[in-house]
């Protein structure tokens, strides 16, 4: 399957509307559920051009690096801040590691449903 540039930004929208609330997955994990499990970066940037006051909201908060820490955005920026803020806000625990890195717990708060059971999930709601 292949998706242009559009294409691929929506179906990374719709799929980060569906990560419950004080759950995070990474960006590889969307990629994957996208069809297009090799454009990890893509959803990153995706996420990063996100529309404002985007309607209904678009919790970006919940994608982290799939070693469970929350991306530098560069220095003298406070994206990674405000991504902590809202995790912490939805009761995810975040700590600061010794380099001074974000981490969550991904065996305690990841979401990482399959292909299979992500799909059955959209043909539920769709059907409701």
């Amino acid at each position: 399957m292949s998706l242009d540039s559009a294409q691929f930004h929506a179906a990374v929208y719709d799929i980060v509307r569906t990560i419950p609330v004080a759950r995070v997955t990474s960006y590889g994990h969307i990629a994957k559920l996208t069809g297009m499990p090799n454009h990890s970066r893509h959803v990153g940037q995706a996420l990063k051009f996100l529309p404002p006051n985007v309607d209904p909201p678009i919790p970006w908060h919940r994608v982290i690096s799939s070693a469970g820490t929350i991306s530098s955005r560069g220095p003298g920026t406070d994206g990674a801040q405000r991504q902590r803020d809202a995790l912490v806000a939805e009761g995810v625990e975040v700590v600061t590691g010794r380099t001074g890195d974000m981490r969550v717990d991904l065996r305690e708060y990841g979401w990482f449903p399959s292909i299979d059971e992500f799909q059955a999930s959209q043909e539920l709601a769709e059907n409701d």
